[in-house]
């Protein structure tokens, strides 16, 4: 029963404890006894005290009591002062206050419920009496802290949730080979911009990438090699990339496709012959293709989004030039010849 309390470790929440915690602010020694013998058989309360009112603040923020028992009348502190700065402080401020009085008085009544205390006894009460009320208020307390703690680990889950559900949503629209968008994530994209670009009238460009020869590679080197020629070549796209809404995209097998907002045709092929030209500086051996290296043939398209057109319709243009592209000896760019919209 000694006047400073062996402090909780920080970490350990009140409502966790389950146990009532008493702590009486009193200078007299014989009412610190009484109460003391009071509550000895208790074996769910601990009780503890301060002679000293100048620790008071201190002391309730070491222990975290679940009911503080005040007296009104000690020498240099008045009790009607603690009990406001009890409720002036965040900490202290739920904490609910019983007050223990020499006096049955109306008035002192009134202004010690108006200074914030939750209940008034006049001093000694019956023993019945006080622990009931000490239960009472202790209980209440004891529940709004589970309750409160149950609130901010409700947060918490929810915010884990809406975290994990971010990540996985990042995690679904990405190829697991490569890193870069998956063909999911290009069709979201290229719904998105086309709203954009009808939206603000600003041209649309769209790179339709295939490695050329990449089956004869596989053949030769076999699968692993085959991913990792993959992983290269979505490297070297993605590096050309200039803007956060440049999107590089696994359009499917060894197709990608790069989604340009904002670009002109000028500007898409100057993206496309650096793409085409940084792969084929890579020298990767491809001795069955026609280049004796792997490379890539790149189709673009340009648009100005418009209700006459389709992101469907960019999409077959700049594949068409892809395929020309093929047709025409691959490693190179070719443009649509045929804009399916005029972007002047």
């Amino acid at each position: 029963m000694a006047e400073v309390p062996v402090p909780r470790a920080p970490d350990t929440p009140v409502a966790t404890q389950f146990k009532v915690r008493v702590l009486l602010i009193d200078d007299q020694l014989i009412i610190v006894e009484a109460i003391r013998r009071m509550l000895a058989d208790q074996g769910d309360i601990e009780f503890h005290y301060v002679t000293d009112p100048a620790a008071a603040i201190a002391t309730a923020h070491l222990l975290q009591p679940t009911v503080i028992l005040q007296d009104l009348v000690m020498p240099g502190v008045d009790g009607l002062t603690l009990i406001r700065s009890y409720r002036d402080d965040p900490k202290l401020n739920p904490v609910p206050v019983i007050v223990l009085s020499a006096k049955e008085d109306p008035q002192l009544k009134a202004n010690s419920f108006a200074v914030g205390a939750n209940d008034y006894v006049v001093k000694l009460p019956d023993r019945l009496e006080l622990l009931a009320r000490i239960r009472y208020h202790s209980t209440a307390f004891i529940a709004r802290l589970q309750r409160d703690e149950a609130f901010a680990f409700l947060r918490a889950s929810q915010k884990n949730l809406a975290d994990a559900n971010i990540e996985l949503q990042k995690l679904a629209a990405l190829d697991s080979l490569t890193g870069i968008a998956n063909r999911r994530r290009f069709d979201e994209v290229m719904r998105a911009e086309w709203q954009r670009g009808q939206r603000d009238k600003k041209p649309l460009s769209l790179l339709m990438c295939d490695i050329d020869c990449f089956k004869v590679y596989n053949d030769s080197f076999g699968h692993l090699a085959g991913d990792l020629c993959l992983k290269k070549a979505a490297a070297v796209l993605t590096e050309h990339l200039k803007r956060p809404a440049d999107v590089v995209a696994r359009y499917g097998g060894e197709e990608f496709a790069i989604v340009l907002p904002d670009t002109d045709p000028a500007g898409a092929l100057l993206i496309a012959s650096a793409c085409c030209g940084h792969l084929a500086r890579l020298a990767i051996d491809n001795p069955r293709a026609p280049h004796g290296i792997i490379t890539m043939s790149i189709g673009v398209a340009t648009v100005v989004p418009s209700k006459a057109g389709s992101a469907e319709t960019l999409i077959a243009s700049a594949d068409k030039a892809l395929y020309q592209a093929k047709n025409d000896g691959r490693n190179q760019v070719m443009v649509a010849a045929n804009p399916p919209e005029d972007i002047s």
